[in-house]
């Protein structure tokens, strides 16, 4: 069974809002008065339930659309919850998250409530609290400064002062960057004293003095309170005590609020997040309803089954809240088991999955439903390195925004400015297809990969959309594109682009693909070796619920024994597995490994075998050699000139940049470069140590040098690193 589309044909009525809905997504919707919890385990449609509650409060009269405040945590959810209500017919109602809906509130009181001009929001905290950390003669490199800034933020929202950090501190067991909890309140001061010296504000104060304004001018928190009577709060698990107390005064004495989470997908605890709020609802507001959503619409039955396993056997474990955890009922059409797959070492596992994701593609499942998870960012330059090889496009989640890639700006620009001359005469797929072609589209993809596929890759998208929106509004014309798309880029709710998908398991959370390779399942990593303590795992355990719960239909896990080629087998599968071994194998179990040669009879996953030199036919056992593709009896096959104009531009690029010249490309990274001779951008992605990124910030460069361009010509603007 599948949800049934929400792009309606005509205009909805209240009815028609509440016959789209299961039953307990109907009882959601069918009370937009009052208090109301909704419990909502993985993929049953809670989007769905509060979207249509909103409607049909609309829609029945129960609400105004300006009355009604709704809230979520991420831009794209707001903008995807804007666009959702607008298909219902139910323009209008304010969805923002915590920060948006504080922040226009701050701007527009400031003059009454503080005088003169709102101050200025700084963009982020680094530089401050690094130089908040020279103050006071700290020692800090750039990861300590990240971990510092968000230890900053950690206390903010804790609503924690500077005297009052250390307790609060020592009691959570905090220990940022190796500082002590006196030292952090010192570093925290200091922060705050130069925020002042300079008449900035960050995010956090946002929050903080949106609070000070309501809790302090009654007068204030009427005109608020008077303007939404009506609240939604998404993803309410995550819900920290800053966000949790602005809540309440702009609810004020009402009870008019429907908050919606599941405690299993709690996994942002180190920002301040607790699922406690969503827990005691029921107390606070003791005649609310609460409304469990278990009927799951987006995975097989085999991959809720597992799901299931890892929840409630996490269900009653130190840090994990005191409730019953939602047994998910999957309403889809059966599948393929999950599968788990042991690796010798980390390259090997890249390799093997970069394949397995080959031949999916090739087999006719798009890239965009398919995903590559990881527990940490240093995961994803593997997957990066396998995947250029094997030319299967892809894109790393939480990297360039959409909106900001230049190619995407520029053909925004010329839609702007032909949406003037668009006089209805042409179908609008059509006049924006013309309109980008000078961005440079074309009606066929590149042949090859690299920067070049993933330009054209966006610009597809942006057909895409428009197509998508024309569907829902088949008379709108090229002004109406633009402004949906101004809206998304406001909200950075961007069209899915057509690549394989890299992500951690944290960004991963409210998305979902056909296919979800989780990789990396071994102790050490999923639960991360740094997670002590029972609380600490507990939040590992619900990480990997929401890695599994993002597969519609395939799912399969992976894990490597050793880091390293050659390296000791020291690691064993993630023992959030160990109950799973009816599903999974009894290789799932944590006394699992992959064994050495000396173990009979086991099978064990191979890395690729060694390539042969081009010169002699040798094999080629070092990863050096095999990145040129010659062993090192062999001489050189490049042109002199021309390697010395690769290194003479890699040396300007690196002392521009400030950076060690390997960190630009290795030696033998350039060696390959120049025995090679890529002729194109996706030529030059395949080979090993270049990737999409370097090909993005260095292929014209490089590509230029190898066609004649001396390296002085070549580094007259080198990319930054």
């Amino acid at each position: 069974m599948s949800l049934p589309p929400e792009q309606p044909s005509r205009t909805l009525t209240a009815d028609d809002i509440l016959d789209a809905l299961d039953p307990e997504q109907r009882q959601v919707a069918a009370s937009p008065s009052g208090p109301m919890c909704v419990l909502a385990g993985a993929g049953t449609g809670k989007t769905r339930a509060i979207t249509h509650r909103i409607a049909y409060g609309v829609l029945s009269g129960a609400y105004q659309p300006q009355r009604v405040l709704a809230v979520t945590f991420t831009a794209r959810a707001a903008g995807e919850m804007r666009t959702r209500l607008r298909e219902l017919g139910v323009p209008g109602v304010q969805t923002r998250t915590f920060h948006a809906a504080a922040l226009r509130q701050l701007h527009y009181f400031w003059p009454q409530a503080i005088g003169g001009a709102s101050p200025e929001v700084l963009p982020h905290k680094a530089a401050v609290v690094a130089e908040a950390g020279s103050r006071l003669r700290l020692q800090l490199d750039r990861v300590a400064v990240r971990d510092l800034a968000a230890e900053v933020e950690w206390a903010k929202v804790s609503m924690l002062t500077p005297e009052t950090y250390a307790a609060a501190a020592h009691r959570a067991g905090r220990d940022p960057a190796g500082l002590d909890a006196t030292a952090m309140a010192r570093v925290l001061q200091t922060y705050e004293e130069l925020k002042a010296e300079r008449g900035v504000i960050d995010f956090e104060d946002v929050l903080l003095l949106t609070v000070g304004i309501l809790a302090e001018r009654q007068d204030i928190a009427r005109v608020v309170r008077s303007q939404y009577r009506h609240f939604v709060v998404d993803e309410y698990q995550d819900v920290n005590a800053l966000q949790q107390r602005l809540l309440d005064l702009w609810v004020g004495e009402r009870d008019d609020v429907c908050v919606v989470g599941d405690p299993a997908q709690t996994i942002y605890s180190f920002t301040g997040a607790t699922p406690r709020h969503l827990l005691e609802f029921p107390g606070r507001y003791p005649h609310s309803q609460v409304v469990q959503l278990v009927r799951n619409y987006r995975s097989t039955p085999q991959i809720v089954a597992l799901a299931n396993i890892l929840v409630r056997v996490g269900h009653g474990q130190p840090g994990v809240a005191r409730t019953e955890p939602l047994q998910l009922r999957s309403q889809g059409q059966d599948g393929p088991k999950p599968s788990l797959t042991p690796y010798s070492d980390d390259a090997a596992e890249a390799i093997g999955v970069a394949a397995a994701i080959k031949a999916l593609v090739t087999r006719g499942t798009p890239a965009s439903q398919i995903a590559v998870l990881f527990r940490t960012n240093a995961q994803s330059e593997a997957y990066e390195s396998a995947l250029a090889g094997a030319q299967v496009a892809y894109l790393v989640r939480g990297g360039e925004r959409f909106f900001a890639r230049k190619e995407v700006r520029a053909a925004i620009l010329l839609m702007r400015g032909a949406a003037r001359g668009d006089d209805g005469s042409k179908p609008l797929g059509e006049v924006v297809r013309d309109v980008i072609a000078g961005a440079g589209w074309t009606e066929r993809a590149p042949t090859s990969g690299g920067a070049m596929r993933d330009r054209w890759e966006s610009l597809q998208a942006l057909v895409g959309l428009t197509d998508n929106f024309v569907a829902v509004q088949p008379s709108a014309r090229l002004s109406d594109v633009v402004r949906e798309l101004d809206e998304r880029a406001s909200a950075q709710h961007a069209p899915t682009v057509e690549g394989v998908t890299l992500a951690s398991l944290h960004a991963a959370k409210g998305l979902e693909w056909d296919c979800v390779f989780m990789v990396g399942c071994s102790d050490g990593l999923i639960p991360i070796s740094m997670a002590e303590g029972p609380e600490a795992v507990q939040e590992e355990r619900r990480l990997m619920y929401v890695g599994l719960t993002r597969a519609r239909r395939d799912l399969r896990l992976s894990w490597a024994g050793a880091r390293n080629p050659g390296g000791r087998a020291g690691r064993r599968p993630s023992r959030f597995l160990d109950e799973a071994a009816s599903i999974l194998g009894d290789g799932a179990r944590s006394s699992a490994r992959v064994k050495g040669p000396r173990d009979k009879g086991a099978k064990v996953a191979k890395t690729a075998k060694p390539s042969k030199c081009r010169g002699c036919g040798k094999d080629l056992v070092t990863g050096a050699t095999r990145k040129v593709g010659r062993c090192q009896d062999c001489p050189p096959t490049y042109d002199g000139a021309t390697f010395e104009a690769l290194r003479g531009w890699r040396l300007a690029v690196a002392v521009q940049a400030s950076v060690p010249a390997y960190v630009v490309f290795t030696d033998a990274t350039l060696t390959a470069i120049a025995e090679k001779r890529p002729a194109n951008p996706g030529e030059l992605a395949m080979i090993s140590g270049v990737g999409a990124r370097k090909v993005e910030r260095y292929g014209e460069d490089v590509l230029a040098i190898l066609s004649g361009a001396s390296a002085a010509e070549a580094a007259e603007s080198p990319t930054l690193v």
